[in-house]
């Protein structure tokens, strides 16, 4: 009787693991920099929209 067959699909869920644990954070940091960039560029619209509103008001 051999378990090679156990003893390889453990060593598979290892891999899937180890991958995953290695692509995760990879992927949530991808999505909060992302997140990050859009308020970025919103609060750079925002401000120039206030300040174009700004310079019409001084007409």
């Amino acid at each position: 009787m051999t378990y090679i067959e156990y003893v390889v699909a453990a060593y598979a869920v290892f891999a899937a693991v180890l991958a995953w644990d290695f692509v995760a954070p990879r992927i949530r940091t991808a999505h909060l920099l992302r997140a990050v960039r859009l308020v970025a560029a919103r609060r750079a619209a925002a401000i120039t929209v206030a300040a174009d509103d700004a310079a019409e008001l001084r007409r």
